[in-house]
């Protein structure tokens, strides 16, 4: 009997020594490692610390020296309950990762958790897949402009959640960009750009939807928009219909002003008359004339990642057609527009 009860009483000793060793192990966990991702797959893994008393922010920290490290060193935060949600996202190569260990500081408490191996698979891929793995995917705007007589410029204003939109690519078109990629922790927002034959009257692609785990189709009516608003309008090489519209609209204003001016003898119509031709004017101002150096490259898109259409085998004196991020817009020849490189404008 006085073993049994011995036994009893080391027993709860133990537990009671242990037990805050225990809630410590559990206060602090990995809510979310996947197993296997697929390869340029942006993930999460998750951290939760559940019942957090205290409102100081716990930090995070991954170990330097690590080839992998998350996208963004400041995790999304979602409480839920007692329990707090910290999530990173990582980006998958094209072998096995492994997360590096991660410490989290939280007032007089560090807790160090264990790298993780992540295996890697390649996906089996369709023809007309864009090559990205997005858990959601929009195309929230599409436009589409004249490039030149046997070509359009399509715009494509994507947002996604974890997606790889930097390794987006299009088959069966001349040239292909993507730009102004923002990311905003799981969201990413970007511009795609490609360029097809006129006679092409839509386009049609693929993305693999993590969650899903299945090819979603996308497509993409390809018809010239005429408005003047759209979000390329400075791509198209030709004069805009609305712009036309804007001309005529002051003419017959200009018209109109004048016309009460002399009826009614009213200054204010005829100071409404001057203000409509010197908007009007203004429209018609001849474009400003730059010189662009012999061997200077022609970019077809203003971006690091266009290829070059032609080279200009002379200096010339052309008109300046717009301006965006460092390049400049021009016409070369009748029929050929493109970019180029603030730099290769002559120096005197």
């Amino acid at each position: 009997m006085m073993h049994t009860l011995r036994f009893v009483w080391l027993s709860l000793g133990w537990i009671l020594f242990f037990s805050p060793l225990l809630s410590a192990q559990t206060k602090y966990k990995y809510s979310y490692v996947p197993k296997v991702v697929y390869q340029h797959q942006v993930f999460p893994i998750t951290i939760v610390i559940s019942q957090q008393r205290t409102h100081v922010k716990p930090s995070f920290s991954f170990d330097k020296n690590s080839k992998i490290q998350p996208l963004f060193l400041k995790p999304l935060a979602i409480q839920n309950g007692q329990d707090n949600f910290y999530t990173f996202y990582f980006k998958a190569s094209n072998e096995e990762i492994r997360i590096p260990p991660v410490t989290l500081s939280i007032e007089n408490e560090k807790i160090t958790f264990p790298s993780q191996a992540i295996s890697v698979k390649k996906l089996k891929e369709k023809k007309d897949f864009c090559s990205v793995l997005a858990t959601d995917f929009k195309v929230v705007n599409a436009q589409v402009s004249n490039y030149d007589e046997s070509h359009y410029i399509v715009s494509l204003n994507i947002e996604a959640y974890e997606a790889n939109i930097e390794n987006m690519k299009l088959n069966d078109v001349v040239e292909f960009g993507v730009d102004k990629i923002k990311r905003d922790l799981a969201k990413v927002e970007a511009e795609f750009y490609f360029i097809v034959p006129a006679v092409k009257d839509n386009m049609l692609f693929s993305y693999y939807n993590t969650i899903k785990k299945q090819y979603i189709a996308i497509n993409i009516p390809i018809v010239v928009q005429d408005s003047s608003v759209t979000t390329q309008s400075e791509l198209n090489p030709k004069e805009d219909n609305f712009d036309k519209l804007k001309k005529y609209v002051l003419i017959s204003l200009l018209l109109f002003f004048l016309l009460m001016s002399l009826l009614k003898k009213d200054f204010f119509y005829l100071v409404l008359a001057v203000v409509s031709g010197i908007t009007l004017l203004t429209l018609y101002i001849p474009h400003k004339k730059i010189c662009v150096t012999q061997g200077t490259p022609l970019y077809i898109l203003p971006t690091k990642t266009s290829t070059v259409s032609t080279v200009i085998n002379e200096t010339i004196h052309t008109s300046l057609l717009g301006e965006r991020d460092g390049y400049k817009k021009i016409q070369y020849k009748e029929g050929i527009i493109g970019w180029i490189k603030n730099e290769t404008l002559c120096k005197n």
